[in-house]
């Protein structure tokens, strides 16, 4: 397919409609960012034929191929108008998201207890593809809560505090899960695995906030200069891949009855306001929530092992989710509108002032959480007045490599050694999971950021550098 792609001003390209596109494509990118782009700037267009898509199909900076949508696509449907919802534009790891939880000591003062920490972490942070979780859970019923509850359940129970809910989003757990909606086999997949990192690009790091650019925001969120912090990235696990299957196909088979067709069969939809749509939304609601749950029963178990090695207390700063679709309400073309918007890849990123931040940083912007690979940095950036793109922004370095590349590429035995070398402690559940991560395997999230940055979604905060890394 000939693309023609058209640079609108620095970080800003566009895709006219052509054929059945509804609206254009907007991507967010450098020329360098999009070297070797062409198969994901295909599933831009695709995404552009959806019904009642609005505004136009966009791509974030760190945009690369993924099932249906691309990774670092975000699209929003007019809900009144007949507009779809399509799991493609959320992702098998519904709710994959961030969290950061920062110290209250700085690294000078946490050193000596490093080499505890990160062996105490080794040990108490499942991990990997298979069952194995933090919280064993003793029957089903205690699943149905997580699935209704998500972090609120699980500090409930005591697995953490009340500022833990009040800076996540969505205070902890999406509204309108349904459970019912989740079939047997997600269950039995989700079980086992409540409170674990998981596998792939998934991890939990302790970093070194190496750099503040807005000194008076990174106080409000509670970070400043050489403090230590740890950043969890993971999600639902296999209860949510096994949500997002099980709906696609259901849409699949359903999409005729609504007479509509797609260019892709992984963008399988229905309208917003049918049984299959609002079935995916309650299931999908319900992964959320198991995926707020287990960031946040990795945090108690990450907490336990600074205060036993270092007396040190974690606080959450912010917790947020870059695979969901979101019913929320923005204006286009002057009309307040309903819309669902799928940010699949992509990050919210609220400007000051937004009604659904919390109160004590509501005046600041939403908190953006920006994950690098390791042995690079990680970025929390803010939300911006006049965000584009319904207010989202990039979620991460994108991949370049497939996982078999990379892997061919470095061998996990010298990766980590490098790693090591350059002062990062590295603790992986295999070394080949190891070398399928190497950094060569992404963009360089320094240009992610500078390119979201410069076409106005966001603006950069702080800078974090690895200090160690558990890997799935």
């Amino acid at each position: 397919m000939e693309l023609n792609l058209v640079e609108e001003r620095p970080y800003r390209f566009r895709i006219e409609p052509r054929g059945d596109m509804r609206v254009p494509g907007i991507v967010f990118a450098s020329h360098e960012l999009l070297e070797d782009a062409e198969k994901s700037l295909e599933q831009v267009v695709n995404v552009a034929t959806l019904p009642g898509i609005v505004g136009a199909s966009y791509a974030m900076p760190d945009i690369h191929w993924g099932y249906g949508f691309p990774i670092g696509g975000v699209a929003a449907t007019d809900v009144d108008g007949g507009g779809v919802v399509s799991p493609g534009g959320v992702g098998f790891d519904i709710s994959c998201g961030v969290r950061l939880l920062a110290a209250d000591g700085d690294r000078k003062s946490l050193a000596p207890a490093l080499p505890d920490i990160m062996d105490g972490l080794d040990r108490a942070i499942p991990r990997g593809a298979g069952p194995g979780g933090v919280w064993h859970l003793s029957d089903p019923g205690e699943l149905e809560r997580i699935l209704d509850g998500g972090s609120r359940y699980a500090v409930e129970r005591g697995h953490g505090e009340e500022r833990d809910l009040t800076r996540c989003e969505d205070g902890g757990a999406v509204a309108d899960a349904d459970g019912a909606q989740v079939s047997g086999r997600a269950r039995e997949r989700g079980l086992g695995q409540v409170g674990s990192l998981g596998s792939a690009n998934h991890f939990l790091e302790v970093q070194q906030v190496a750099e503040v650019y807005d000194e008076p925001v990174a106080a409000a969120f509670g970070l400043a200069r050489d403090q230590v912090c740890v950043m969890i990235h993971c999600g639902s696990r296999g209860l949510g891949h096994q949500i997002c299957t099980d709906h696609v196909r259901a849409m699949d088979r359903a999409m005729n009855r609504y007479g509509i067709t797609v260019p892709d069969r992984q963008l399988a939809c229905t309208p917003v306001d049918s049984p299959e749509g609002r079935a995916y939304l309650g299931a999908m609601a319900a992964a959320a929530n198991y995926g707020r749950a287990n960031r946040q029963l990795l945090s108690d178990a990450t907490r336990r092992i600074f205060h036993r090695a270092a007396r040190a207390r974690l606080s959450l700063v912010y917790d947020v989710s870059h695979n969901l679709a979101k019913l929320e309400t923005h204006t286009v073309d002057g009309a307040r509108r309903r819309l669902c918007v799928h940010r699949k890849g992509a990050t919210r990123a609220f400007p000051p002032g937004h009604r659904e931040l919390p109160e004590d940083i509501r005046e600041f912007g939403q908190p953006v959480l920006i994950p690098g690979t390791m042995g690079t940095a990680s970025y929390v950036l803010t939300g911006v007045p006049g965000g584009d793109a319904f207010h989202s922004t990039c979620h991460g370095a994108g991949r370049v490599m497939s996982r078999h590349q990379a892997a061919r590429t470095v061998a996990g035995k010298e990766l980590r050694a490098r790693l090591e070398r350059g002062g990062i402690a590295v603790r992986p559940r295999s070394l080949r999971g190891l070398a399928e991560e190497t950094p060569e395997a992404y963009k360089d999230v320094s240009a992610v950021v500078e390119a979201s940055e410069g076409a106005g979604l966001c603006r950069t905060v702080a800078r974090l550098v690895p200090l160690g890394v558990v890997k799935g």
